[in-house]
């Protein structure tokens, strides 16, 4: 259910209350108009007039979503053939939303405290991503703990050599790690493996590449285009209001940093994408606002190619140790904050259902509730695991067929940016991926590679 108003709701300057009703909202968005924060508020609660989550009017909500849906995208439900590679565990940031991370004084020589993390050299990001290449994967996403050995690049690791004061920009150097992660160009280049694509570098990782320096993000983010970054992922977004950052993130770059850092990308010719990680201490009116920043921002960039809900994995991380939440977001606010999505971001034409968030039927139900992309294969998936996601690592073609056409929907292969798309024929297996530079239409994964994953993941 939708929490109500509480006294620790009040702490924040903002809350879900409107002037507006409910019927007004639901109306502007049937007849498409622009929604407003305070629309998205009513929509998101199912009215500020009822305590709780009305159940007839969210399906109300949701079939407006729906038929905006089919109206924008069609009946097409995608995915993509892609590998997770993510570089390293080791953060000092200190996030209470995450348990991927591990404390970075743990991988030092001389340390005596063992770490279940790991951090990956450059040839070792090589390797992985060349055999998932020639697998026939054609996308490659990367997002890594803030290791303080890791610079931009040369030029950048002399300046934070050179730094007077290295604690202070949070470095040390790759010498005093068993391993060093290079730098952010070196792993780009490592993975820009025979044309695949590398989606890479969140706004937070950025901020890291420049730190100790007055560089803009536009200078860091050029040198990662040059050294083969092709998007950039709209993550460590969590909600883009500082109040709500304030208790999560204190520790991390703030609204107005992920902002200009994303426009940045744009500036030089990246492609990016947006998310919002909800269901924790924010609330209805934080989540509304944050939707509207991402709106502003296609309205400037024009380049958010998908938004992403991430709904928040309560277990093992410390926001939930330390007893700040009980738990994440219900099934009926993760459908609301879907529809809303799909309603309230009228310049965005893609809605991102994830089955490792939600689950398989979790995430069919997304598909109507105004979603239409279906995320990709993900050969290897920590991060949502590490924090206590219990809906595996990989999906293959197969599952895409058989789980979306069980919903009446027509499964289509695409690129990252979209400008490919193949329609697959249910009745023509086996299924795998025809858009890489390597792929062939075979499988990922052979049958007794699948067997000993699926084994893997019910652990």
């Amino acid at each position: 259910m939708a929490r109500p108003v509480t006294e620790a709701d009040l702490e924040f300057e903002h809350v879900p209350e409107t002037d507006q009703s409910f019927e007004n909202a639901l109306e502007k968005a049937r007849d498409g108009d622009r929604l407003t924060v305070d629309d998205a508020i009513e929509l998101l609660t199912t009215g500020t007039d009822v305590e709780g989550i009305d159940r007839q009017r969210k399906e109300r909500v949701l079939e407006a979503a729906d038929h905006r849906r089919a109206d924008v995208v069609g009946e097409e439900v995608t995915f993509v053939a892609n590998l997770n590679n993510n570089v390293t565990t080791a953060c000092n940031v200190g996030c209470l939303f995450c348990n991927f991370k591990d404390a970075a004084h743990t991988f030092e020589v001389d340390s005596d405290v063992e770490t279940a993390g790991f951090t990956k050299t450059p040839a070792e990001s090589r390797e992985i991503v060349a055999d998932a290449v020639d697998r026939g994967i054609y996308e490659v996403t990367s997002v890594s703990g803030l290791h303080p050995a890791f610079a931009l690049d040369a030029e950048h690791r002399e300046i934070l050599e050179a730094h007077p004061a290295p604690k202070a920009v949070n470095y040390r150097p790759p010498a005093q790690y068993e391993t060093s992660p290079g730098t952010y160009t070196e792993q780009i280049s490592a993975m820009s493996v025979d044309g695949v694509h590398v989606h890479s570098m969140t706004p937070e990782e950025a901020y890291h590449a420049r730190r100790g320096t007055d560089w803009s993000y536009e200078e860091v983010y050029r040198r990662l285009r040059d050294a083969g970054l092709d998007t950039v992922p709209g993550t460590a977004a969590e909600i883009l209001v500082d109040e709500v950052r304030d208790v999560i993130c204190p520790g991390k770059i703030d609204t107005a940093g992920w902002m200009d850092a994303m426009e940045a990308a744009a500036n030089v010719g990246l492609g990016t994408t947006a998310t919002i990680m909800y269901g924790h201490v924010e609330n209805e009116a934080h989540r509304a606002l944050h939707l509207e920043r991402i709106r502003d921002l296609q309205d400037r960039t024009g380049n958010v190619t998908e938004f992403v809900p991430l709904s928040f994995i309560h277990q093992n991380t410390p926001l939930f140790e330390h007893d700040v939440v009980s738990g994440g977001a219900s099934r009926d606010e993760d459908e609301l904050m879907i529809a809303v999505a799909r309603l309230f971001l009228d310049n965005i034409d893609h809605v991102q259902s994830s089955w490792v968030k939600y689950g398989d039927e979790g995430g069919l139900k997304m598909l109507s509730c105004g979603a239409d992309d279906y995320m990709g294969t993900i050969l290897s998936e920590e991060i949502t695991t590490r924090a206590g996601g219990q809906h595996g690592e990989f999906r293959s073609f197969a599952d895409y067929v058989e789980m979306i056409t069980s919903i009446g929907r027509v499964p289509v292969e695409r690129s990252t940016d979209y400008s490919e798309r193949r329609v697959i024929d249910p009745e023509d297996p086996p299924f795998g991926p025809e858009l890489g530079p390597k792929a062939d239409g075979t499988p990922l994964l052979a049958p007794d590679e699948r067997d000993r994953r699926t084994m893997f993941a019910d652990d």
